[in-house]
């Protein structure tokens, strides 16, 4: 008898490598919380610490691509391990450096590993189900994203200011070798190219380069608003500034609705749940620019931004795998590359907005970009590579491939 969702093997794996997303996206962002702590104690400046979130994240945007392309020969086990391994030991060495740029350069060995790591994780986890439950595997790996924004990074906040900051990233490195133990024995040891998700379901390059484009413009507009949030917050609509954690909170809790409703979505409706979300998107960061003076709207704003945000992560996430027009690898290794130009870009255009028209217009911005990504994502359908084939349609079926070998 079929298992409903997937095998129990299956299952612990996925739940591993949600784990690592969690540790990986906590492990990012977490100097943000610590910031204080560490210029104190390295005896550099609060801006100097800020750079190792920065300096991440553009060793992300530019090595996912060649990095992919150099190892998508490799069993994805192995590979999986060896990066966990490097995230162990990088995280280990971040707790003990003594000085500034030795914690820079464990940074970016960590983020090498993690530029690679969105590159295979994803087909690695829908791997494991049945093409027809896979949107719904994909949503719970997301959902560890979410979780590290939501929990891991004020976890790992309260856990350096009770003890010390260093020890916040010995515990990163604990649970990073707890996932690497599950994974070495329980990840199956399929050969490169025949997982089955390692290419799409209705390969469409057309279709992919819109995905592509569309999270681009998406994120770049949900960054120029999220970025500077707080200025928004205490700027137009008057929150103290102890309010900006329990509202950050409430958002994170959006948004892990977000992503468990798109598990439910996403299978049958992929191309509908996009639109959607960046639908919704428009509309969230609209009304928090035209009503972000009343206290009350601002709230259910920001929420449904977080909402957003988070269900089109993992909706970006399962439909690479359906149109990847050659390996998946290398497929989301592109919208991981187009993602964190977007989060970078975002927070560039707010940052030139900020000191000129506002942080209001940091929403209206936000908005005309979201916009301009929902104009993308409903012609989609005519960018379709299979129109000349067949009629393309909204939501295409997904049949599961078979290979021969």
């Amino acid at each position: 008898m079929r298992e409903p969702f997937g095998s129990k093997s299956a299952i612990v794996t996925l739940i591993a490598l949600t784990l690592a997303v969690f540790s990986y996206v906590t492990t990012e962002s977490l100097p943000i919380g610590l910031l204080p702590l560490i210029a104190k104690d390295l005896g550099t400046s609060a801006s100097a610490v800020g750079l190792l979130v920065t300096g991440y994240g553009l060793i992300v945007v530019v090595v996912s691509l060649p990095l992919t392309r150099l190892t998508r020969r490799l069993p994805r086990r192995r590979l999986l391990c060896v990066l966990l391994g490097v995230f162990v030991v990088a995280n280990c060495l971040s707790a003990v450096t003594w000085n500034y740029w030795l914690l820079m350069g464990a940074r970016m060995v960590t983020a090498l590993s993690q530029a690679l790591f969105w590159a295979v994780v994803t087909p690695a986890a829908a791997g494991l189900f049945r093409a027809e439950v896979r949107g719904r595997a994909v949503s719970i790996l997301y959902a560890g994203a979410s979780a590290g924004a939501l929990a891991g990074i004020p976890t790992g906040t309260w856990l350096g200011q009770q003890t010390n900051w260093r020890l916040a990233f010995v515990a990163l490195s604990g649970l990073g070798l707890l996932v690497l133990g599950t994974v070495a024995a329980v990840l199956p040891n399929t050969p490169p190219g025949r997982g089955a998700a390692d290419r799409g379901n209705a390969p469409d390059r057309g279709r992919y380069l819109s995905i592509v484009a569309t999270t681009a413009i998406a994120i770049t507009g949900a960054f120029t608003a999220f970025t500077y949030i707080s200025p928004f917050l205490t700027g137009v609509s008057g929150f103290a500034e102890s309010s900006i954690g329990p509202l950050l909170l409430a958002r994170g809790i959006a948004g892990l609705a977000g992503v468990f409703a798109v598990g439910y979505l996403i299978d049958r409706h992929g191309w509908l749940t996009m639109t959607g979300l960046i639908g919704l998107q428009v509309l969230a960061l609209a009304g928090q620019y035209a009503f972000g003076a009343s206290q009350l709207a601002t709230v259910i704003m920001i929420s449904l931004s977080g909402f957003t945000l988070a269900g089109l992560t993992a909706a970006l996430g399962w439909r690479v795998l359906v149109y990847a027009p050659g390996e998946s690898d290398m497929a989301s290794a592109g919208t991981s590359t187009a993602f964190n130009m977007g989060i970078t870009a975002g927070a560039f255009f707010g940052s030139v907005l900020l000191p000129g028209p506002g942080p209001r217009s940091t929403a209206l911005a936000g908005a005309l970009l979201s916009l301009a990504a929902l104009a993308i994502v409903l012609a989609e359908p005519v960018f379709s590579s299979r129109r000349k084939a067949a009629p393309a349609t909204a939501d295409e079926p997904l049949p599961e491939v078979t290979r021969v070998t």
